[in-house]
This record gives structure tokens, sequence and C-alpha cells, in this order.
């Protein structure tokens, strides 16, 4: 069987194509970006040495890590609404599905993301600015923050072009994301190869240029560090507390 290159083009082009290439990414980004917010606190939680909390935290962790992605989407759009009624309503759509199942999974790799970023900052620092009169808020947001993030963006960048791969798994439930387009295609006329290759290049370019993305961003936090050194407690201190180090220069 030849390769119709009309068929590829023309599914390339479509507008179908690129409202389900936009859906995935818009769903990619939603989930990642709530999956952030969520991580962040249940990291620094995480980091405390014992507690009902970190027991909590633990377990959800554990749960949405060790549970299947797949097998979370459909219990969250098939089992979820028998437990509770309100989600049988027209407004729980198979994107609202998509977006909580895939947020709380990608919530339990982030939150690994983020307690591992935020224990490789040097202890003796956060201790140095207590010590020098910094509130445990202030030692958060201007000395551990800011090293954290530099080792916490190359496998957060990493998690979102995965999660962009893991949206095709919301089409088995429904969701018109990219490659339930491509699907109901392929199944009107029985052309694999040509649609299944449009999906790729679609994915494709996407992913190249979130990569190209992601090694600039590796390239200027690097080139910034170098230039820079590493942040130190009393550069940290010089922002926090203006004037304080001044007469121990």
């Amino acid at each position: 069987m030849s390769f119709h290159w009309d068929i590829f083009w023309g599914a390339l082009t479509s507008a179908a194509f690129l409202k389900g290439a936009l859906v995935s990414l818009g769903l990619t980004v939603a989930a990642h970006a709530l999956a952030i917010l969520l991580a962040t606190p249940l990291a620094i939680v995480s980091n405390r040495r014992r507690g009902p909390a970190v027991l909590a935290v633990r377990l959800y962790v554990w749960l949405f890590r060790g549970i299947p992605t797949l097998l979370q989407l459909l219990f969250i759009w098939n089992a979820l609404p028998q437990f509770i009624p309100a989600l049988q309503a027209p407004w729980f759509t198979p994107f609202l599905a998509a977006l909580v199942a895939l947020t709380l999974n990608e919530a339990a790799y982030q939150t690994e993301i983020n307690r591992a970023a935020l224990r490789s900052v040097d202890p003796g620092q956060q201790a140095a600015g207590l010590a020098l009169g910094l509130t445990a808020r202030q030692v958060f947001v201007h000395v551990t923050a800011p090293q954290a993030l530099r080792v916490a963006i190359p496998p957060t960048a990493n998690e979102f072009i995965n999660l962009l791969k893991v949206t095709s798994l919301a089409s088995v439930i429904s969701l018109r994301e990219l490659l339930t387009v491509t699907n109901q295609a392929v199944a009107s006329s029985f052309r694999f190869v040509e649609y299944y290759s449009a999906a790729l290049v679609y994915y494709l370019v996407i992913v190249g240029v979130l990569t190209y993305l992601q090694g600039r961003l590796e390239r200027r936090l690097a080139w910034s560090t170098r230039v820079s050194g590493e942040v130190s407690v009393n550069e940290s201190l010089a922002v926090a507390m203006p004037g304080t180090l001044s007469h121990r220069s």
C-alpha cells in the first residue's frame, strides 16, 4: 500500500488536528501549573522529619506514583461519579476529568523533584540566615528558594515534556486531544500511516520547541551561575535586609 501524501498533508494542515494539538498543549500547561502549585507546599512538608502531615504526603506520593496514569484517568472519569453523584452533571467534562487526574498524578512526581531540590541547599546557609535575624519565611524566599529553583528547573522541564505525551492517554475518556482526533480519522478511512504520521509530526514539533526552550533556559542559568557564582547567604541578606551587612564588609 503506497503512502498518500495528499492525505498526510491534508491531516497535517487540518483544523481538527491543529485543535487537537492545542487541546493537548493546553491540558499540559494547565495540569503542570496546578501540579507545581500543589507540589510546592507538599515538598516543604515532606522535608520535615516526622509527623502525621509528613506521612500523609508520603502516602499521597506513593499512591499516585504507584497507580498507572491510565487507571487514574479511568477511575476519575468512570468510577468517581458513582461515589460523587454531582460529577454526573454535564459540567464534569472529559477535559476537566483529565485535568484532575493528570494534576494529581504530576503533583506526586513534582513533589519529589521539589523535595530533592530543597534538600540540595546547604542547611548551613539557612541556619546562618536565621542567626543573622531573618525570619523563616525570609530565609525560604531569599536563600532557599532561589538555589532550589536552579536544581528543580531541568527535571521540571523534562516532566512537562513527558506530561505532554501522557495527555494522549486521555483519548480513552473521549477527550478530543490530538490522538483522539487521529484515531477518529483512522477509523473512518483506515489510512493508518498517513494520519499517524501527521500526529507524529505534531508531537515532534511541539516537543522539539519545548526541548529547545529548555536548553536555552538551562544555558542561561548555567551562565548566570558562572558569572555570579553560587548564591551566598550574604548576597541573600543584602536583598532581604538592606544595609544589614554594610558594617561587616
